[in-house]
């Protein structure tokens, strides 16, 4: 138990901790009718000393002695044994916050004196004493009115600098008008917030202004920059001041409310503005007096966390500091090198192995087909080392053309998935690996196609009859001229090949693929999605002039020397057959809409039937087309329904051409006309099956967060709509801890009915099997998003998830990057209503859900650390699924607390 004492005079002198008591005459005017025995009127010319003492562990103050000057000991200990009677026990028992104990009197013998307060004035007082150095320091980070963000490197000077560079582009005649005055001062995106602050300014100078001059904007700027918290506070307080007596009123928490809402965008939060402000006035006012004063607001904002951990059990679980990070480091230095050897050899041998196996295939198969081509003297007099060079790169394309195939079979590798393969092949980057082994056909083209176009071809057709009479039986006894090699079969088929690999591989590129690229019309077609889309078959007819340039060899006539079709044949083969098995499965799969809810963020849900038969795993994704839209169009969605519902869901943000047509078919769906059935789909946001339009499944396919069985702990990691694979994967935790607790009752109800021995057995039995099925025992769940609305999409399941998860195995955590982080004034008001809210009602003002939203973006490190901290000697599963800027992130900091840690973290992505 920690206390700190107080001692202090009622004069104009500090206290020993540094806190300021006023006279008794103006504290006395002050507490309006404080309940203070009569001997204090009588010492009010007097200096009177009070002892108090506050213990930290249980908020306690403890009034250890009242005592007058020195010269008037004496007396007042006569004074104070007299003060002690039935009525200050009776207030004692009131008031408990303010007792003292026989363990802490003074020197003298009597008990202490007991006074107490007004209900109002003892949490003043309360609230003047809490208020210590460290409270006060760690305010000091909240109710900045300039963001971190707008900081410059050279401090405060700087910052002024480019204020006033605003203010000399946006003056007029010399003098900032006050709507410019956020946009001056950094607040672009807070107008009507930085108004309310130049109000309050003004009404400090006694002004009713619209414009302020360059100096009074210098006064401005140095109030609102200033880095004690009682300033920023005060300034915060006179926002709502309107009147400047002293006191805020429901409404000015209202307005206060209202700005704050307006500045974060939050249309929602302005609506119930009005709701809040009341919540706000019941828990400072409890009096009901109808005001707040600036010490009640202070004490509101420097028990922020008091009020945060009120709701935290919902959102975030209490984390046990069970492991250092710094303290698991190895001190030795060759320890360290080696733990990191360790690290990245667990992380990466999969993808190791594949790439050093692939390297050797094609270095063993350039230098098989050199040497061969070397041997071949009659050739190699002729055209020298550009033969057997082109000849050994062109070995390397018919492999690498031939596995090019293989990480697109999506049918395959999801069955390998489920087999014990996915231990020594790294599925997840598929496409990684197709795009290096497009990158190898890249660079095996220019080798071969150069070598063949700059040097083969003009040491052939220039060289002597007497070098070229070995080979002229290979061309038929005439030696060739270069427009006939460009013009055979070989050498058309070689130049279609290019073209058409380089129209593809271009079209493939990100650039281009994300329609990057702005193009005049009508060349605009050729970038976005569809142009990669249908460029990317023209590989199609590319593998059959493969096949015609493979038997067309000048230098090569039996059938085993033409070796190309040994490459491709199989993969061809099995690209053929997966996609003639995607084409009568869908057609199979033909399901029929049964829902249809239009969500904020151009977001639809479409819940449909579910096909005979259709079996699939949580983080599975499925691709759809409509043929009313396009028969030839597939579009991959993750599904968001649990493999144990008895339907399909899926959630669609309406973004790209596709998406935003068959938003459009569903609403003609209907018999009404288009605009307005559109009209009723966004005010009720369902939909009626009857009309509706086919559409055609194809999977399910693997991906990434399938695995999320085989970890300890889950971090999931949704952007945006990148937490739909999530959303199945919690639904299915939820399903299993259902279906285990029902086991659970059932197994309880057979065990009554048994003998003790049998009920023993069954007992010791249930949690082991339990523990074999499901490996899981945690999950992380993160989701960042800029929108509001965005929670709207999955309200459902995250209530249900913190309604039934009450071990607190799956934690939830919402956060929206659009409100200004926590310590921005902005956001300061908006986190206090937050926290009281849910601890009241336990519902998010933001996410209408049980699940509290924080703001602005996560601190990862520290959210791996806690994880690494929770959960020590396990090994975590992080699934990752949004934009690429954020998974570098999250993988450098797995591979670092994977070093730093007891705690493994392996990483897994997949980008919408």
């Amino acid at each position: 138990m920690t206390t700190a004492t107080a001692t202090a005079s009622f004069s104009p002198k500090r206290s020993s901790d540094g806190h300021r008591f006023e006279h008794p005459e103006e504290t006395m005017s002050s507490f309006r009718g404080a309940m203070l025995p009569k001997f204090l009127s009588d010492l009010s010319q007097d200096l009177v000393e009070v002892t108090l003492e506050l213990n930290d562990d249980n908020d306690e103050i403890v009034v250890c002695s009242v005592a007058p000057a020195a010269d008037d000991v004496s007396a007042a200990d006569g004074i104070l044994q007299r003060s002690m009677s039935a009525r200050s026990r009776r207030i004692r028992r009131t008031f408990g916050w303010l007792r003292s104990a026989s363990s802490r009197t003074t020197a003298s013998n009597s008990e202490p004196v007991e006074f107490a307060l007004p209900a109002r004035e003892a949490r003043r007082l309360k609230a003047k004493l809490q208020r210590t150095k460290s409270s006060a320091r760690q305010a000091l980070d909240g109710l900045r009115f300039i963001s971190r963000t707008t900081v410059g490197a050279n401090g405060a000077e700087e910052l002024w600098k480019q204020v006033e560079a605003r203010f000399e582009s946006l003056a007029d005649d010399g003098l900032l008008a006050r709507p410019d005055f956020g946009e001056c001062i950094g607040m672009v995106d807070s107008v009507e917030f930085a108004v309310g602050i130049f109000d309050a300014l003004a009404r400090r100078r006694g002004q009713n202004i619209t414009k302020i001059t360059k100096e009074e904007l210098r006064e401005f700027w140095l109030q609102i920059s200033d880095n004690s918290f009682d300033a920023r506070l005060q300034i915060f307080f006179d926002m709502a001041d309107s009147n400047e007596d002293g006191r805020i009123t429901r409404e000015g928490v209202q307005e206060l409310i209202m700005l704050s809402a307006s500045a974060n965008k939050l249309s929602k939060l302005k609506e119930q503005a009005e709701e809040y402000a009341s919540l706000i006035m019941e828990e400072l006012d409890p009096e009901n007096l109808g005001y707040i004063e600036l010490w009640q607001l202070e004490a509101l904002l420097l028990q922020r966390d008091v009020y945060i951990n009120y709701s935290r059990p919902l959102s975030t679980a209490s984390v046990a500091w069970s492991q250092n990070p710094s303290s698991l480091l190895p001190k030795n230095l060759l320890h360290r090198l080696s733990r990191s050897l360790q690290c990245f050899m667990l992380e990466n041998w999969q993808r190791g192995w594949i790439i050093l196996l692939w390297v050797i295939a094609m270095a063993s198969l350039f230098a098989w087909k050199f040497y061969q081509y070397r041997k071949n003297r009659a050739a190699f007099q002729v055209m020298h080392y550009c033969l057997p060079v082109a000849k050994g790169a062109a070995e390397t394309l018919k492999l690498n053309m031939a596995l090019i195939l293989l990480p697109v079979c999506r049918n395959t590798l999801t069955w390998l998935r489920s087999t014990r393969a996915r231990s020594f092949f790294p599925f997840d980057d598929n496409i990684n690996f197709h795009k290096i082994i497009a990158f190898a056909i890249a660079v095996g083209i220019i080798i071969h196609a150069g070598n063949h176009l700059t040097c083969d071809f003009p040491h052939l057709v220039n060289s002597s009859p007497e070098k070229f009479a070995p080979l002229s039986s290979d061309f038929h006894g005439t030696k060739p001229t270069y427009k006939f090699l460009l013009t055979g079969a070989e050498g058309v088929t070689g130049i279609l090949m290019v073209i058409l690999i380089a129209i593809s591989f271009t079209l493939a590129a990100r650039r281009f693929r994300r329609n990057m690229v702005r193009l005049p019309a009508p060349f605009n077609k050729l970038t976005g999605f569809n142009a990669f889309w249908y460029s990317h078959h023209l590989l199609g007819l590319v593998y059959v002039l493969l096949l015609i340039h493979g038997s067309c060899l000048y230098l090569a006539h039996k059938w085993y020397e033409k070796t190309t079709w040994m490459y491709i044949s199989v993969p061809l083969l099995l690209y053929i057959a997966e996609r003639s098995v995607r084409t009568c499965r869908s057609q199979h799969y033909s399901v029929k809409i049964l829902k249809v809810s239009v969500l904020p963020g151009n977001v639809i849900s479409l819940i449909m039937s579910k096909p005979p038969g259709f079996k699939y795993k949580s983080g599975q994704y499925i691709f759809l087309q409509c043929p009313t839209i396009s028969p030839f169009e597939w579009h991959p969605f993750s599904i968001t329904s649990a493999p144990g519902d008895d339907h399909l869901s899926v959630h669609i943000r309406t973004v790209g051409d596709w998406t935003q047509e068959l938003k459009r078919v569903i609403a003609e769906g209907d018999d009404s006309t288009s605009v307005d059935h559109q009209a009723r789909l966004v005010q009720i946001g369902n939909l009626d099956p009857i009309g509706q339009p086919r559409l055609f499944v194809d999977g399910p396919y693997g991906a990434p967060a399938q695995e999320y069985r085989n970890y300890d702990v889950l971090l999931l990691v949704g952007l945006g709509i990148g937490a739909t694979p999530f959303i199945s994967i919690l639904r299915d935790l939820l399903n299993s801890t259902k279906t285990a607790e029902e086991q659970m009752d059932s197994n309880t109800e057979t065990s009554r009915s048994e003998d003790s021995q049998n009920s023993f057995t069954s007992s010791s039995l249930t949690p082991g099997d339990k523990k074999k099925s499901q490996r899981t025992t945690n999950a992380h769940f993160y989701w960042v998003t800029r929108e509001p609305g965005s929670f709207e999409w999955f309200k459902g399941v995250m209530d249900e998830v913190a309604e039934m998860d009450q071990k607190g195995q799956i934690e939830l955590h919402n956060y929206l990057t659009s409100v200004y982080e926590e310590g921005d004034a902005r956001s300061t008001l908006i986190t206090m209503v937050q926290a009281l809210n849910h601890a009241k009602h336990g519902v998010d003002i933001l996410s209408g859900t049980r699940v509290r939203t924080h703001f602005a973006r996560p601190n990862w490190k520290e959210v791996f650390t806690k994880i690494a901290s929770k959960h020590p000697y396990s090994t975590v599963g992080v699934f990752y699924c949004g934009m690429p800027m954020l998974a570098k992130e999250l993988k450098v900091l797995s591979h670092e607390l994977s070093h730093k840690t007891s705690t493994r973290f392996e990483f897994h992505k997949e980008y919408f």
